[in-house]
């Protein structure tokens, strides 16, 4: 059975103090033993991190006595072997890069669709459902009848829905990314654009898989992940595992 807890986790906060959070977290993390990336700016907290279960309760517990994550949540997998080489914790301008100023997902996002509801969005005939994610990251697995934009990155996905989406025409967007990250800066930016009614899956695909019954699903494929584990399937069940 696989022994390392890989957690995801992220939050749009305002953080005044984020360069003196990343030595007291990075100090902490390596106490820990605990390997992966954390990436801190003024708008939040993104990151993934592996380690023992001691190690990663730890540092949750150490994140939720902070009031502004108090209710920080994270997803789970696991892993064979460590999946990091080494732990970082890096400043950015943006937890999650999409490069255009002013988008604050605190201030307004999308509707937030719980994983057990997602299904029954999709079987709406008026909902256009989009892949936020990059082009390899879909050719390796997708919902199904999911809208490929055909990006490379993040950045470009503004660029996307200039030219192919218009809010007269499409009243109802449903988007998916990962973990959810993404999709709360593509509704948050996707409304401010004038679009009416904008969903995202509550937690990303990883929350989805987790919650969902394969019998039940309409994922199709595998989950790309940002680690050495590759991808996920069903259940967040290792794809390719480390022996």
């Amino acid at each position: 059975m696989p022994n390392i807890i890989v957690i995801a986790l992220y939050k749009f906060v305002r953080l005044p103090d984020y360069r003196e959070l990343q030595i007291r977290l990075r100090d902490f993390c390596v106490a820990q033993e605990l390997k992966g990336t954390l990436l801190l700016a003024p708008e939040g907290i993104n990151g993934t991190i592996a380690g023992t279960r001691a190690g990663v309760d730890a540092l949750l517990s150490l994140l939720r006595t902070d009031p502004r994550f108090a209710d920080l949540e994270h997803k789970e997998s696991f892993a064979h072997a460590m999946p990091f080489g080494k732990m970082k914790v890096r400043i950015k301008k943006e937890i999650v890069t999409l490069g255009v100023p002013g988008i604050d997902p605190g201030a307004q996002v999308g509707t937030y669709v719980a994983p057990e509801d997602w299904n029954a969005l999709l079987a709406d005939p008026e909902v256009l459902l989009i892949d936020t994610r990059n082009g390899y990251e879909y050719q390796m697995g997708t919902f199904r009848g999911a809208t490929d934009p055909q990006t490379t990155t993040f950045r470009e996905f503004p660029e996307y829905v200039s030219k192919h989406l218009d809010p007269a025409q499409h009243k109802k967007v449903a988007l998916f990314c990962t973990g959810g990250i993404r999709c709360e800066k593509a509704t948050s930016f996707m409304l401010g654009q004038g679009f009416e009614t904008v969903y995202h899956l509550q937690g990303g695909i990883l929350k989805y898989l987790e919650k969902i019954p394969a019998e039940n699903s309409l994922w199709q494929g595998e989950c790309f992940v940002f680690d050495e584990r590759m991808a996920l399937g069903q259940g967040l069940e290792l794809s390719q595992p480390n022996e």
